[in-house]
């Protein structure tokens, strides 16, 4: 059964929203403490590790990449390593994968490590899965302090979803992007979870345009080059939480970037939202 079988339109317009990074102010702590170090142990890097963690923030999380799968950012960053620092057997194969699976996740890697007939390529998918696997233990372990929505994100979820559908739209692993949600409260402004394990982000927001959204009336709200992205692949609108300015970012949306989204006359900021959007990542 799919996800989308049990969802059921109620508004004519639809906010999506990212999760990490975006409302959950957790994307930081887990590259810090979670994905860059879980790499390093994965493939025995420790001899370079200080400008391999560096490089892996700036990919991550200071760059127009921030916000880039995960399974893609390892791609890259395993490639720039095996250049610089020593060569990863099979990142070739790894690259090949992330580029052409339909679906980038847990179990889409499995099922690649399954049928991989090259002994190179299957050994880094497995280490992949292993990595991926670590990290999502390694969140697990993270201190609760560390894992908190950032100020203004639960009551601008609340306003949208006094007049339109809410669905969270992230890349994150769906158990812990639920259960973050879920403690803060923020599950009661939401009507559908899309995650990791359903799809691309672009995939997610034109299965939830099959429902009769008109795109006029559906806003991506997110934090990384993926969520404007996806916004504009599939011809909605795109509101950015600027990095360092989130708080400022969910005020300007509560407070005046929805009336413009409801009363249709948010195209008159779109061209600004995002090039303020490039300005705050460098680009």
């Amino acid at each position: 059964m799919s996800v989308f079988d049990s969802f059921e339109k109620k508004h004519d317009y639809l906010v999506c929203v990212d999760s990490d990074g975006c409302v959950m102010d957790t994307m930081n702590c887990k590259h810090f403490h979670c994905f860059g170090p879980c790499m390093i142990h994965e493939w025995v890097l420790e001899q370079w590790q200080e400008e391999i963690l560096r490089r892996w923030n700036d990919i991550n999380l200071f760059q127009m990449t921030r916000g880039i799968n995960r399974f893609k950012g390892l791609a890259k960053a395993l490639g720039e390593i095996s250049e610089k620092y020593t060569p990863i057997i099979g990142v070739e194969g790894l690259r090949r994968w992330v580029e052409s699976a339909p679906a980038l996740s847990n179990d889409a890697l499995l099922k690649a490590i399954e049928t991989c007939e090259d002994d190179d390529t299957r050994l880094c998918l497995q280490k992949a899965l292993n990595w991926s696997l670590a990290v999502n233990e390694s969140i697990t372990l993270l201190p609760e302090e560390l894992k908190v929505p950032f100020p203004g994100a639960k009551e601008g979820l609340a306003a949208a979803h006094s007049f339109a559908d809410v669905a969270m739209v992230s890349s994150a692993n769906r158990d812990a992007v639920e259960e973050e949600w879920e403690k803060f409260g923020l599950l009661e402004h939401t009507d559908i979870v899309l995650a990791q394990d359903v799809g691309s982000k672009a995939y997610c927001i034109e299965k939830m345009l099959e429902f009769g959204y008109d795109p006029e009336k559906v806003l991506m709200v997110g934090d990384a080059p993926g969520d404007c992205d996806a916004a504009e692949k599939t011809g909605v609108w795109y509101f950015p939480i600027l990095v360092n300015w989130e708080e400022e970012s969910w005020t300007e949306l509560r407070e005046a970037a929805l009336d413009l989204f409801r009363a249709g006359s948010y195209g008159s900021i779109q061209a600004d939202k995002k090039q303020v959007f490039v300005e705050n990542l460098g680009g």
